[in-house]
């Protein structure tokens, strides 16, 4: 009876340590922390705490944090990574749980259609960017993101970084002063393609080391938005002082979830993250929009010199480049779409 009674004990003891062991998965592979809590890691690669980004991930944390999902959010500004590519990385490995990222570096995870949104004049004002990405293409995108990569990569919103211009050595009247510059922008595919037409030298550069690169010539120009290149004291350089407000490209920034993880977060849980993401593409684009005023204005009054220019000539050179890359890349559907919410 004794034997009987120490067998069922240690059938009830190893059935215990089964759900138990079954338990600690499942918080694992949801982020609950020992309180259980669930734990997301947030991170983007500025390193400014005035910059767009980490306005809107303190959105997002606040957000979360403030909902009854028992969430706890971890923001890293440029601490995880500063570059787009340790990033993605960390999100597949679980070491991030949400990041931010750019059409340039998706498309290098094998999402062609994603080039679409990093094309020159493909958008030609903020309202036009927004009824895109927010209405049935940016849905179309999200799914395609989602489907192409197998659910790695879920998509939370669409954030923007602002308009991009030409800023450099000298100011531009007119395409024919970008032949011979040494322009830092990508150096391969449509957009490299693009500024070669031009007459510019698509020069590689990364982001950490511009500044020194504007002031010691390895290039002559560059482009971004005001609040990224003058948080960055570009226009103090004398390849830098001069900006022309070319304005092509409204760019577009992905905020992405592992989707797997995401699926096995609980209804309330998904429900607080979705409603944290929306919070965060609202405050992130306010910071964009009164950021674009504000630095353009510093830039001013620092001593940067800022013009306007015709720019239906670089339109005009931009859309048969546009057709040809959305046909390449099996997109034409939807760069249709785009043009018809012009």
């Amino acid at each position: 009876m004794m034997k009987k009674s120490l067998s069922l004990l240690l059938v009830v003891i190893f059935v215990g340590v089964l759900a138990l062991t079954g338990c600690s998965g499942d918080d694992e592979t949801s982020g609950a922390s020992g309180d259980g809590k669930l734990k997301i890691v947030a991170a983007h690669n500025q390193t400014s705490p005035e910059n767009p980004y980490q306005i809107g991930m303190e959105a997002f944390k606040e957000s979360a944090e403030s909902s009854d999902a028992n969430i706890e959010v971890e923001v890293h500004a440029g601490t995880l990574g500063t570059s787009e590519s340790e990033l993605v990385e960390k999100l597949k490995l679980g070491a991030a749980d949400v990041v931010l990222v750019s059409p340039g570096f998706m498309t290098k995870t094998g999402i062609d259609e994603i080039d679409l949104f990093a094309l020159p004049y493909v958008f030609d004002s903020y309202d036009h960017w927004e009824s895109v990405v927010d209405g049935e293409v940016g849905e179309e995108m999200a799914s395609i993101i989602s489907k192409e990569s197998n659910n790695d990569f879920k998509l939370l919103g669409y954030w923007s970084a602002g308009v991009r211009h030409y800023y450099g050595k000298k100011p531009l009247e007119s395409m024919d002063d970008l032949q011979g510059v040494k322009f830092r922008t990508q150096t391969s595919g449509a957009i490299a393609n693009y500024w070669e037409k031009t007459g510019a030298v698509p020069t590689s550069l990364a982001w950490g080391e511009l500044y020194q690169g504007l002031q010691q010539g390895v290039v002559d120009a560059s482009e971004n938005s005001y609040p990224y290149f003058v948080q960055e004291n570009h226009h103090k350089t004398d390849n830098g002082k001069y900006v022309t407000e070319t304005a092509h490209d409204y760019t577009t920034r992905f905020l992405l979830i592992n989707g797997k993880k995401f699926e096995n977060y609980s209804d309330e849980q998904k429900e607080a993250i979705m409603k944290a993401a929306e919070a965060s593409v609202q405050k992130e684009r306010e910071a964009v929009y009164e950021q674009e005023e504000e630095y353009k204005q510093q830039a001013i009054d620092d001593g940067a010199e800022v013009n306007e220019i015709d720019r239906q000539p670089f339109i005009d050179l931009a859309e048969p480049l546009l057709e040809e890359r959305a046909e390449e890349i099996g997109a034409q559907d939807l760069l249709d779409k785009i043009n018809e919410l012009k």
